[in-house]
């Protein structure tokens, strides 16, 4: 190492205060385990951390959590836990590992993942936490604080969803995006409007409660010199209307059902994506054809160069091809 540093101009009396060392180890090939973890060969051995292949403490503590449960839900007969590769990074994970198997020490990066727009940290416990309770690793008061959550995203995401103004409304409330001659006049949802650059789910919220008492408020004058009976009756449809229709999203619920209205689009433009990738999965790969970054820019030189050693036939075994991003 003293040899290469000094090698290079300007550090030819360069010393080392510690040289760099290199660990190697044994491991057992991940394609010997099923997705629980469990050995295929001896049954009832889980295993997991730097054995299946991994490096890094929270990959280790990942399948640590999955191979604990599944051994003791193993013991108690109960149904195994698997989180697929939609619903969490320990998914991608471990369906890398015993799908594809690993030639070097494998770290779980976000370019690995399909759905990553969707595998966020504010919403990891509305997708894994009633599967924690069904494996038993989860205590019945988080698993019902979850369902309480997930019932406001989804009862607010729908609310904004349902609200519609004019683009014209919109910019007059105080909200203002970009827009285009041919859209003016048109009605856009709440949703849509949060899902605009720099708009916010506070800002949308509190334009629409003010615009709701501005209209109840024309509504109340408009009855003003109506017969007692009539304006009170008025005065209790108002109230109710204006309690009914400006709910502000509660604060346990915010990042998420702000998170859900900016990336819907993406999230469905990401699911399609992959449902023509499916479809296209057994298209053949031109025998051929030339790895180089001029002809693909996007991939890396790893990615570049496993191609070039494996040469798949077709995207199928394309996708076994351990290293290969699903971008890729």
């Amino acid at each position: 190492q003293l040899k290469i540093l000094r090698s290079i101009k300007g550090l030819e009396e360069v010393e080392i205060i510690r040289p760099g060392y290199d660990v190697e180890y044994d491991y057992v090939q991940p394609t010997s385990l099923r997705s629980t973890l469990e050995t295929k060969l001896i049954e009832g051995l889980y295993l997991a951390g730097q054995i299946c292949g991994t490096t890094g403490y929270e990959e280790a503590a990942a399948q640590g959590i999955v191979a604990g449960a599944n051994a003791g839900n193993k013991v108690l007969k109960r149904s195994p836990l698997i989180i697929g590769r939609d619903e969490g990074y320990i998914g991608v994970l471990i369906d890398d590992l015993v799908s594809r198997g690993t030639l070097e020490p494998y770290r779980m990066f976000t370019s690995r993942a399909e759905y990553r727009l969707s595998l966020r940290q504010d919403n990891a416990d509305l997708r894994l936490t009633e599967k924690g309770f069904m494996a038993g690793i989860v205590c019945l008061e988080r698993y019902e604080a979850m369902k309480k959550r997930r019932a406001d995203v989804e009862g607010n995401v729908a609310r904004l969803m349902g609200t519609f103004r004019t683009i014209d409304r919109w910019t007059e409330m105080g909200i203002n995006f970009k827009i285009t001659k041919s859209s003016e006049g048109r009605k856009k949802s709440a949703l849509d409007v949060i899902a605009q650059p720099e708009v916010t789910l506070a800002e949308v919220e509190k334009a629409i409660e003010m615009d709701i008492f501005g209209q109840a408020t024309e509504t109340l004058l408009s009855y003003s010199n109506a017969p007692g009976d009539v304006a009170a009756k008025v005065s209790g449809i108002v109230a109710e209307k204006i309690a009914e229709k400006s709910e502000i999203t509660p604060m346990w619920a915010r990042e998420t059902v702000e998170a859900q209205c900016k990336y819907a689009n993406y999230v469905t433009r990401q699911v399609r994506e992959m449902e023509t990738w499916r479809k296209n999965a057994a298209l053949k790969i031109p025998a051929d054809i030339e790895y180089t970054h001029e002809a693909f820019p996007p991939l890396s030189s790893e990615e570049l160069e496993k191609l070039k050693k494996f040469r798949p036939e077709n995207f199928v075994e394309a996708e076994k091809i351990s290293g290969l991003t699903p971008h890729c």
